[in-house]
């Protein structure tokens, strides 16, 4: 009798499971609120840091700098050259990926995927090694007069060796989105491969062709240790932003705060550009009727 009224006292001290819930429920807000305090907070300060130390007035000013102006000029051609070529050629790779199956497929995905974790310092010696003047190719375009290694032209190819798997990855994804019986269906219209490929495929991918093409023109604008090691420093050659801001850290440290904050707030167009794209897909745009009426019979017309 003694012990068993033992264990009711005790048990009464215990919580009861109802209120055990209770508790869980009511703490587990906090906890979710704490963690999100803490990243945001850990991404977040450095940025209020970079911007309390900017004022309108010298950033406006800025852009009169050389320095500032010869890296925006230096940086909008190289990327936008970057973007082009990547375009250009990593669609087709990206639609045939989507849509065929072949022998060693894996390993070339993974090839055009080494990029993205490989570190940009790995990747300049890579392409040194391989463009430079004593490198594996490059050796022979000396002989031909063409020196790649230290030019603008080496600006462009790092920035794509870092960049390009970004669209192409994105660009495939799209196209295995898009249902194969639409291009059958415009096929059996008379369409040639060529029109169903851009009158009905592209238009549904477009969405996530571009959220790609955005990420790889940003990803390119911030290729840094690629840059310096395959293409060098030089103020209107190969000087970036990236590197302008590593060169004004030695003499003018508000150059380069304000050259990082001019990439601060491109950084935050670009992921404002892909999460609207991301939600216009969401929202069902990609799954409308195709424009198949575009598509016409050569009789037709």
């Amino acid at each position: 009798m003694k012990s068993s009224k033992k264990r009711e006292g005790s048990s009464s001290f215990a919580p009861a499971p109802k209120v055990r819930d209770r508790i869980r429920e009511s703490a587990r807000p906090l906890i979710v609120f704490l963690l999100f305090g803490v990243v945001v907070t850990f991404i977040g300060l450095p940025i209020v840091a970079l911007f309390a130390n900017v004022t309108i007035q010298g950033f406006l000013n800025s852009f009169s700098t050389e320095l500032v102006v010869d890296a925006l000029k230096l940086s909008f051609l190289t990327t936008m050259s970057t973007l082009a070529i990547v375009i250009i050629f990593g669609t087709p790779i990206a639609y045939y990926n989507a849509r065929h199956s072949y022998h060693g497929k894996r390993a070339i995905e993974t090839i055009i995927d080494l990029p993205i974790v490989l570190p940009p310092a790995v990747a300049g010696i890579a392409l040194l090694l391989a463009f430079g003047r004593q490198g594996l190719l490059g050796q022979y375009f000396g002989i031909l007069g063409i020196n790649i290694a230290f030019t603008t032209v080496a600006v462009v190819m790092a920035q794509i060796f870092v960049s390009c798997p970004f669209y192409i990855r994105q660009a495939t994804t799209s196209f295995e989105d898009v249902d194969p019986e639409y291009e059958r269906a415009a096929r059996t219209l008379g369409a040639s491969s060529a029109q169903t490929f851009f009158r009905v495929t592209v238009p549904i991918a477009l969405n996530g062709m571009v959220s790609g093409a955005l990420m790889t023109w940003a990803r390119a604008l911030g290729e840094f240790g690629a840059t310096i090691l395959f293409a060098g420093n030089f103020q209107g050659v190969t000087q970036t932003m990236p590197l302008a801001i590593y060169t004004a850290l030695d003499s003018n440290l508000d150059s380069a705060v304000y050259i990082a904050s001019i990439l601060v707030l491109i950084s935050f167009a670009v992921i404002i550009s892909v999460k609207l794209l991301a939600l216009r897909e969401k929202a069902g745009t990609q799954d409308e009727e195709p424009t198949l009426a575009l598509v016409r019979r050569p009789t037709d017309s």
